[in-house]
């Protein structure tokens, strides 16, 4: 199938074909706050702490805001100390996508949405290693 992709299903812990979601940027504003369609179409960011669920240490999964797919269990969460949400590894690679982004003057991989195109922030190196097993 054409606009399809396989990612991860945490709750039924199988891997799914499912729809590609693709909308236009007028589509996306209809949808979306005005701050979450800023962050996640136009690659923008929130101020650090800002986020209500920065503050969110329990089991569960980190959804994406767009398109609901599976992004990141809670105990992957960790504190950064930079006042957004970080992760030490997606639900699944495939899941997610990253690509170089060479934005105000430096290279930094960029954290996207499989399966909508969400921007989901950015990869940094300085965080804990993930755990030996536990990735799909």
């Amino acid at each position: 199938m054409e606009n399809t992709i396989r990612i991860f299903d945490a709750k039924k812990k199988m891997v799914e074909t499912v729809p590609k979601i693709q909308k236009t940027d007028a589509e996306w504003q209809k949808l979306l706050t005005k701050k979450q369609y800023e962050i996640t179409t136009k690659n923008g960011t929130e101020s650090p702490g800002s986020r209500t669920f920065d503050d969110v240490h329990v089991p569960g999964i980190f959804k994406c805001v767009r398109c609901e797919s599976d992004l990141f269990y809670g105990s992957a969460k960790f504190e950064s100390g930079t006042g957004w949400p970080s992760f030490y590894q997606p639900v699944s690679p495939s899941n997610v996508v990253l690509q170089p982004d060479h934005g105000f003057g430096m290279t930094r991989t960029e954290v996207l949405c499989a399966r909508c195109g969400s921007h989901l922030g950015h990869v940094f190196d300085d965080g804990p290693h993930p755990p030996a097993s536990g990735i799909v």
